[in-house]
C-alpha cells in the first residue's frame, strides 16, 4: 500500500496546484472583465458628457460627474466618503441614469433613504424619486439601505453590509 499512498499523496499536491491555479486564472479574468466594463463605460459615458469638465479620475455624464468604487463600505461609509469628496452617493434622477448603472455588473449604493417625517424616499439632496422611478421604492424596507442590482434591480439590504458605490457631483 506504501506506493499507493505515495501516488496518492502526489495527485493530491497536482489537484491543490491545479486548484490554485485555477483560483488565480479567475480572480485575474474578474479583474479584466471588470476593468473592460470600466472602459466601456468611460467610452460611453464620454460620448455624452458635452457640458462636463470633471476632476481626473471622474467620469462626466449628462452635467455630473461619477467616480465609480469598487471597494466595499457600509452604506454610512461610502456615503460620508462621498461627502468628503464633495459629492453624494449616487441619485438615480431618471430611468436614463439608471440605464448608466446597467454597465457595470456589480451592487451599488444608492443615496436616498426614508424620511420618516415626510413619509417617503428622498435622495440625499432632499428630492422625491422621480415618477417613472417611484415604483422601485414603494416596496422596499424603510429601515434598510438601497442598492441597484446587477439584474437592474433596486433593492433593499441591511446598511451595515458592504458593498461598491459610486460618488457623483452634480454639475
Amino acid at each position: 500500500t506504501t506506493p499507493w499512498r505515495l501516488i496518492s499523496g502526489i495527485l493530491g499536491v497536482i489537484c491543490l496546484l491545479l486548484m490554485a491555479i485555477l483560483g488565480i486564472f479567475l480572480n485575474n479574468w474578474q479583474v479584466s472583465l471588470d476593468n473592460f466594463n470600466s472602459s466601456a463605460l468611460g467610452s460611453l459615458l464620454k460620448k455624452h458628457s458635452d457640458c462636463c469638465s470633471c476632476p481626473e479620475k471622474w467620469i462626466g455624464y449628462r452635467c455630473s460627474c461619477y467616480l465609480i468604487f469598487n471597494a466595499e463600505k457600509t452604506w454610512a461609509e461610502s456615503r460620508n466618503f462621498c461627502a468628503s469628496q464633495n459629492s453624494s452617493l449616487l441619485q438615480l434622477k431618471s430611468r436614463d441614469e439608471l440605464d448608466f448603472l446597467n454597465y457595470r455588473r456589480q451592487f451599488y449604493w444608492l443615496g436616498i433613504s426614508y424620511n420618516e417625517t415626510h413619509g417617503t424616499w428622498l435622495w440625499e439632496d432632499g428630492s422625491a424619486p422621480s415618477q417613472d422611478l417611484f415604483s422601485f421604492f414603494q416596496t422596499l424596507d424603510p429601515k434598510k439601505c438601497i442598492v441597484h442590482s446587477p439584474n437592474k434591480e433596486i433593492l433593499d439590504e441591511p446598511c451595515g453590509g458592504k458593498r461598491p458605490y459610486i460618488c457623483e457631483q452634480q454639475l
